[in-house]
């Protein structure tokens, strides 16, 4: 079949394994946290060093395949059909300098780990709400995370990029190259990041936790967690989760096939004005789960208790300019528990911080109030595809919405739908990066992601 699937020496690829279709080893590597859809390439590449993921994208340039990158996979949006697959979980190399207070860290390292390197120096990550998200993939789409109103945006705490362009070129990238800031928020439109680093944040314990809230005091739960957001300091970062819980034996059995609301806290300061900060939600009534404690920062991932098995799933996202009273009836009729949308809804509090205009990442509608997701489970295997209620819940808040996030986009056309890429950045945003693109990837090598493409 020509030089596009001629067999390849591990000698020619580099030091990691090399897989193709049918050969032992090649759905392990592929297989990721999502398992809806996965990657079905002529070749994978199991990376072990920079220089392998420098090798694999000149072997790909030099037959014009297309490259997708893989680490954990909680953010595949597009599978890659044929070409090239680098996968990045092998690289795990971890540096902390307690001194400069920066990580280092490999394009396989996951959020739990860097916690736990950076802890014994005090110091911590920005994270999200999973300890099994890769690292330099949740920087690449933003970060928003547990302490997102006060510290802003993960992507806007990078300090240097390791990148491996279309050409075969090994770039390092800091904030005076035009590169840096296109990195940071376009998700691996540019090319394959090796390596990061990141600043650490002298935070070692947070007060926080969950309060659930049964299907009666759902409503009122969500209108007082409404009107406690316009009042809290940008050092308390909260969410809602809206959701009926399955009736399995995983699920506690307080909840196990109820509909409840469980709001989030995490709040970086003293336990005693932590609890004097959410007294107006505990005034809401009995709650199913009340588990308001100081942590260490260690253990603050419990907070969202996000699932840790890999399952099939879809996402899309409202980013809202406010949460009015308008707003959460809307919803509730919509997605709630007598609505038609059977979905897990994620309202998070945004502001703060994450408003930084003078930040160098290409993240956009940093004035965005709230940001809403709705997720809905699937079959593995079901294929990327777009679940109507999506499409009845962003209807229903479209007079608020002021974009999406790309990032919390998975299903078909997250990332292949131009139209709905560019509705993630300002205009001028996104022509600079289609400009970008046009000269470092002008065949759009990396385009399995939420692609810019090339401008003409």
């Amino acid at each position: 079949m020509g030089d596009n699937t001629a067999r390849i020496d591990d000698r020619d690829i580099g030091t990691g394994p090399v897989f193709r279709p049918g050969e032992p080893g090649y759905d392990d590597d592929i297989a990721g946290f999502q398992t809806a859809y996965t990657h079905s390439p002529d070749l994978v590449v199991g990376a072990a060093t920079a220089e392998d993921v420098r090798a694999a994208v000149e072997y790909a340039a030099g037959r014009e395949l297309p490259v997708a990158v893989q680490a954990t996979g909680h953010g595949l949006s597009v599978a890659a059909e044929r070409g090239v697959v680098i996968t990045t979980h092998r690289m795990t190399d971890i540096r902390v300098d307690p001194r400069t207070r920066i990580a280092r860290v490999a394009a396989g390292v996951r959020a739990g780990a860097l916690v736990e390197a950076a802890a014994p120096y005090g110091l911590a990550p920005l994270i999200g709400s999973s300890p099994s998200v890769g690292v330099v993939g949740y920087h690449l789409g933003g970060g928003i995370g547990l302490l997102a109103r006060e510290f802003g945006y993960a992507a806007d705490r990078v300090r240097r990029i390791e990148l491996v362009t279309a050409d075969g070129r090994v770039r390092t990238l800091t904030p005076e190259h035009e590169l840096f800031a296109a990195v940071l928020g376009s998700g691996g439109n540019f090319g394959v990041v090796t390596a990061l680093e990141v600043e650490l944040l002298p935070v070692t314990e947070v007060y926080g936790g969950r309060l659930v809230f049964d299907t009666p005091l759902v409503e009122p739960a969500l209108r007082a967690w409404r009107e406690w957001t316009a009042t809290v300091p940008d050092e308390v970062t909260s969410t809602v989760a809206l959701m009926s819980y399955p009736d399995i034996p995983q699920i506690p059995q307080s909840l196990r096939g109820r509909y409840a609301a469980s709001i989030r806290v995490a709040f970086h300061g003293a336990e005693a004005d932590g609890e004097r900060l959410v007294a107006p939600l505990r005034a809401v009534g009995e709650r199913v789960e009340d588990d308001l404690r100081t942590m260490p920062y260690t253990e603050s991932h419990t907070i969202h208790s996000d699932p840790d098995h890999p399952h099939a799933y879809a996402a899309t996202n409202a980013l809202l300019g406010a949460f009015t009273e308008e707003t959460v009836t809307a919803l509730l009729a919509t997605a709630g528990p007598d609505g038609p949308v059977r979905a897990v809804v994620d309202i998070r509090h945004l502001g703060g911080a994450l408003r930084d205009r003078d930040a160098a990442a290409a993240i956009d509608h940093r004035d965005a109030a709230y940001l809403v997701r709705v997720i809905t489970m699937h079959a593995p295997g079901a294929g990327p595809a777009v679940p109507e209620e999506h499409g009845i819940v962003r209807s229903a808040l479209a007079p608020w919405t002021v974009g999406h996030n790309l990032n919390f986009l998975y299903g078909a056309g997250s990332g292949a739908d131009e139209e709905q890429t560019r509705a993630g950045y300002d205009a001028a945003t996104y022509d600079r990066l289609a400009a970008l693109k046009a000269k470092y990837d002008p065949r759009n090598m990396f385009r399995f992601n939420r692609n810019i493409r090339p401008a003409d």
